[in-house]
This record gives C-alpha cells, sequence and structure tokens, in this order.
C-alpha cells in the first residue's frame, strides 16, 4: 500500500487527533464523547501509518518526493 499523508496534512492530522481524543476522554459518559473518541483514534491511526482511504479514493497525496 502507498503512502498518501504526509507533510502539513499529517502534522494536522495528529493534531485534530489530539482535540478528539482529548474531547471524547472528557466527555466519555456521553454518546458524543464516545464518538469523538472514536474519530480521533481514526484519524490518529491514518497519520501514523500514512494511508487514508478517502484521500487514496479521491486521488489525493500529500506525500512528498517519489517512492
Amino acid at each position: 500500500m502507498d503512502r498518501n499523508v504526509g507533510g502539513l496534512d499529517r502534522i494536522g492530522r495528529f493534531a485534530i487527533a489530539a482535540a478528539l481524543l482529548l474531547a471524547g476522554y472528557r466527555n466519555r459518559e456521553r454518546t458524543l464523547g464516545t464518538l469523538a473518541f472514536v474519530a480521533g483514534s481514526d484519524v490518529l491511526a491514518t497519520a501514523v501509518i500514512q494511508r487514508c482511504p478517502m484521500n487514496a479514493a479521491l486521488g489525493i497525496d500529500t506525500c512528498p518526493g517519489d517512492r
């Protein structure tokens, strides 16, 4: 599988994931908090593995250089 998440996109995903995970943890007793935590986990996973299925479907590649 080719990487398609890099640069500022990856940094942004880490920041968004941290915000969602924190919001989800703080509101863990509510359904919306649980959904935020799950969404944050997914965004964090795409940042770590540098692969996003939505980017692939849309033909977006933010990784610099040739592989």
